[in-house]
């Protein structure tokens, strides 16, 4: 593993993660008095200005087709005309996706594809009436309507409303002038009328509409949030199907460790302990050649030889500990880990509190995952002291490992941490790195308890 501890890891490029001292000098200002300029909020108005309209054509595509095919279901023609609106319902869910990642920032992935066994229009309809996809695309049809209705119209009051009310000193002027009267009616009857003409009104207007505009993005953006949700729940893939995604995607890695750790082993040995005991065997004829010529020639070989085969014996034992350690199965984590804190460069402190043994699988990747750590704190880190601890939480196994050396360790920087923690996806685990630049870094690994 060859995670490298530095300078240069933050999203600026500079030093640090992204977040800090640029973000304090790209804004200045506090967000409640930008956010109604901010780019973001003014994209998320018009997302619910166009969704009105966009909902009315879903809204009546959708049922007046659903209509339509039900109407004629007492025929043969009723199952086609509900698949063809179907399939019309996911064409609009794709624009609806498009929109929602231009206007909201909102990425979401298609629907499973439809499941066809057979080929010809009437496996298409069956597969399009089967498909659970494009009923969640009819009922976004049906539901979002009257969503935005009702946030098209609370967008544009307040915003209408705010912006108004904020300008009007610039503008109450045309009231007298070509309205007739001194300003804008607040309150009139038959016996008498109130206008905001004088400079106290027309202040006191000016800071509502202030304090309207102020609250306006963040009412916009509730909103927003509703709308994210129905896009997400209703017109992406199934939880479903996303698991199978991911766990196709997690086989596909546990396969490539799992031959990777193959081609190491067989490195290993080829490069190893395999050429120690072709020259062993060597230098074993050698002196057996020699040995009734000279003796003592013969047993200075021998004794080379002897070293050899320590030599080769404590490879076996490192290569057998890198594939499971002995001490992993026979005394758990308490006593595997002590053993690779020992190894270490820098004191590591090892607390394990575990109120029994995990599963195999979780106790060997767990070990592994803190040898991995433990060797970059070795390589990469320069810290004086580390510690590990490990403990467990309801049905998960935590694992903690923290040095105070320089940080800047990134998992998204391409490093070893990447590989570690799509090994930890394999198995529903997760990886969070926490290593500001100067330090301290705290890795923190999750694993299913599974015991």
């Amino acid at each position: 593993m060859a995670t490298e501890y530095g300078q240069g890891y933050g999203w600026d490029g500079g030093p640090g993660f992204r977040g800090e001292g640029a973000e304090e000098r790209r804004h200045r200002l506090p967000a409640a008095l930008r956010a109604p300029v901010e780019a973001r909020s003014w994209r998320e108005f018009g997302y619910l200005m166009l969704s009105l309209p966009v909902s009315i054509i879903m809204f009546t595509f959708a049922v007046t087709m659903v209509s339509l095919g039900a109407g004629l279901l007492i025929t043969f023609l009723g199952i086609p005309v509900l698949a063809a609106g179907l399939a019309g319902c996911r064409g609009l869910g794709a624009l609806e996706r498009a929109r929602a990642r231009g206007l909201l920032g909102l990425d979401v992935a298609a629907p499973e594809p439809l499941r066809m066994t057979k080929q010809g229009a009437m496996a298409w309809v069956g597969a399009m009436l089967k498909s659970g996809a494009s009923w969640r695309h009819l009922l976004y049809a049906v539901l979002h309507f009257p969503w935005a209705v009702f946030a098209f119209s609370v967008a544009i009051t307040f915003w209408v409303y705010g912006w108004a009310m904020l300008t009007y000193p610039l503008w109450f002027w045309l009231f007298p002038v070509y309205g007739g009267q001194d300003g804008l009616q607040l309150y009139g009857d038959q016996g008498h009328s109130v206008y905001l003409d004088n400079p106290f009104e027309i202040t006191v207007t000016a800071l509502v509409g202030l304090l309207l505009t102020m609250a306006t993005p963040w009412i916009v953006r509730a909103l927003t949030q509703v709308d994210r949700l129905l896009v997400h729940g209703l017109l992406g893939p199934s939880r479903l199907a996303t698991r199978v995604v991911e766990l196709e995607s997690d086989r596909g890695v546990v396969i490539d460790t799992a031959a990777a750790d193959l081609r190491r082993i067989e490195r290993d040995l080829h490069d190893g302990a395999q050429a120690r005991l072709v020259a062993l065997a060597m230098d074993l004829g050698l002196a057996k050649e020699k040995l009734t010529e000279d003796p003592e020639a013969a047993a200075r070989m021998v004794g080379e030889a002897h070293g050899e085969v320590k030599t080769a014996l404590q490879e076996l034992r490192d290569l057998a500990r890198g594939i499971h350690p002995a001490v992993l199965t026979d005394r758990g984590l308490d006593a595997a880990l002590s053993s690779v804190a020992s190894r270490c460069t820098v004191p590591v402190q090892v607390e394990v509190d575990l109120p029994a043994r995990p599963a195999p699988a979780i106790e060997g990747i767990a070990y592994f995952t803190v040898s991995e750590l433990l060797q970059n704190i070795s390589k990469h880190s320069g810290a004086t002291r580390a510690s590990v601890d490990v403990w467990r939480i309801e049905s998960r196994l935590m694992i903690q490992v923290v040095d105070n050396g320089v940080g800047g360790a990134d998992v998204a920087a391409g490093s070893g941490l990447a590989g570690l923690a799509e090994r930890l996806d394999a198995v529903d685990g997760i990886l969070v790195v926490d290593s500001p630049a100067a330090g301290p870094t705290r890795i923190t690994a999750e694993l299913p308890w599974r015991g």
